[in-house]
């Protein structure tokens, strides 16, 4: 059920765990799951082209544009101390 943030922001976290490369693979099933790129580009206020570029095996997202899309989907960024 990607298409709920708590879910969703449970998975993200899983696989933001295993690297950056699963965390983007990651993010791309949430995008999917909550209405595509076209959906997210429009709620984020970012190309489509830029999205599709971000969750390739080469995208290497800014944080700006990672927060937005984090924004369009309902969930944010947070951190923690290491344990």
């Amino acid at each position: 059920k990607l298409d709920d943030p708590e879910q969703a922001a449970e998975y993200l976290t899983a696989c933001y765990e295993e690297g950056p490369d699963v965390f983007l693979v990651g993010l791309r099933d949430v995008v999917e799951a909550q209405g595509g790129i076209a959906r997210t580009a429009e709620l984020s206020k970012l190309n489509r082209e830029n999205l599709y570029h971000l969750f390739s095996q080469t995208g290497n997202p800014r944080l700006t544009s990672l927060n937005s899309v984090l924004t369009a989907l309902g969930l944010k960024a947070t951190f923690e101390a290491a344990a």
